[in-house]
């Protein structure tokens, strides 16, 4: 087969060489012109073979069978879902809350928005944190934490991560000292009633939320925190002289905004001073209903955006 094959190849170059010797000028006109060899006249002709029908077939069966696996996960999501579209807590949440959802289909990101007094409140957080909470394995291992728990403990701040303790001690550095049996359960705290789940204080995925509240003529907060356990784990808080650089749209802005001293870190910031901005946002509404709000809400959208994926795949593979 491979002698066919680079005799398949030499037969071109051969007719080539042939015909660039016929145009030449003959020294003599009786002179015979060279006859192809009879390897070349009697070499076979080689065609590829394809088989398009069984191809056709092939294509035809691996469509089927993509559109029925699509439609079984369809029904199988379709299943999982609750006989309600929204869960109680979710309903209880929007009819009870100030602030206005909105939830775009097909967009994996989500805002609430109220105002209090001259203040525009804004908080955004997307379904790709429950897509990215991927559980390590390695973190699973307690020992990995036995000299790490004792030591978060004793240096145990007053701000964000110790809202809800009750017992707390001085320690010599002047900060506080929570013992984790003291904190108080999201479910069992006055804010929340018994018109709550009690599955809600159950402990979920940590939620990114952006916080912005602007106000005119006097810029704006950028706030961003972590909802998880009916807390919200205020990260960072920055300031902006006006209200475009807190999200800017343009590359100039963008710019602006790097050159600016927005604030130190927010751990750094005094215990006290740390309270008291958590305090600020509980105010308005930026509290532990939300924080049990914002997962849930993320789970049931995930859930529903991926059917929606599911469908609109199926859509266009059959």
């Amino acid at each position: 087969m491979l002698g066919l094959r680079n005799l398949a190849r030499a037969a071109p170059r051969s007719a080539a060489r042939l015909s660039s010797k016929a145009i030449r000028p003959q020294l003599s006109l009786t002179r015979p012109v060279t006859a192809l060899p009879a390897w070349a006249q009697s070499a076979p002709r080689l065609t590829a073979s394809f088989h398009l029908s069984a191809i056709r077939r092939q294509e035809s069966d691996v469509k089927e069978e993509l559109v029925a696996k699509l439609q079984n996960e369809i029904t199988m999501e379709e299943d999982l879902k609750e006989d309600e579209d929204l869960s109680t807590n979710i309903k209880e949440y929007l009819e009870n809350s100030p602030f206005e959802l909105e939830d775009k289909p097909g967009h994996q990101e989500v805002t609430l928005t109220r105002t209090f007094g001259d203040e525009t409140i804004r908080i955004t957080f997307s379904t790709s944190d429950l897509n990215n909470n991927v559980p390590n394995e390695d973190m699973n291992d307690s020992a990995m934490y036995d000299g790490e728990v004792d030591d978060i403990i004793d240096g145990q701040s007053g701000g964000a991560s110790t809202k809800g303790a009750i017992n707390q001690g001085n320690t010599r550095d002047g900060n506080l000292r929570v013992a984790p049996e003291d904190r108080i359960a999201p479910a069992d705290r006055e804010e929340l009633d018994d018109e709550y789940d009690e599955d809600a204080g159950q402990q979920g995925f940590p939620a990114h939320a952006n916080i912005r509240i602007e106000r005119p003529g006097k810029g704006a907060l950028a706030i961003d925190a972590t909802a998880q356990d009916g807390d919200f784990l205020i990260e960072d808080l920055w300031y902006f002289p006006t209200a475009d650089l807190a999200d800017p749209a343009t590359a100039e802005k963008d710019w602006a905004r790097r050159t600016l001293y927005t604030g130190p870190p927010f751990n750094n910031l005094d215990e006290d001073l740390q309270v008291l901005l958590e305090k600020y946002l509980e105010e308005r509404g930026i509290n532990t209903r939300m924080a049990l709000f914002i997962p849930d809400y993320i789970d049931h959208k995930e859930q529903k955006e991926y059917i929606r994926w599911l469908e609109n795949v199926k859509k266009f593979v059959e």
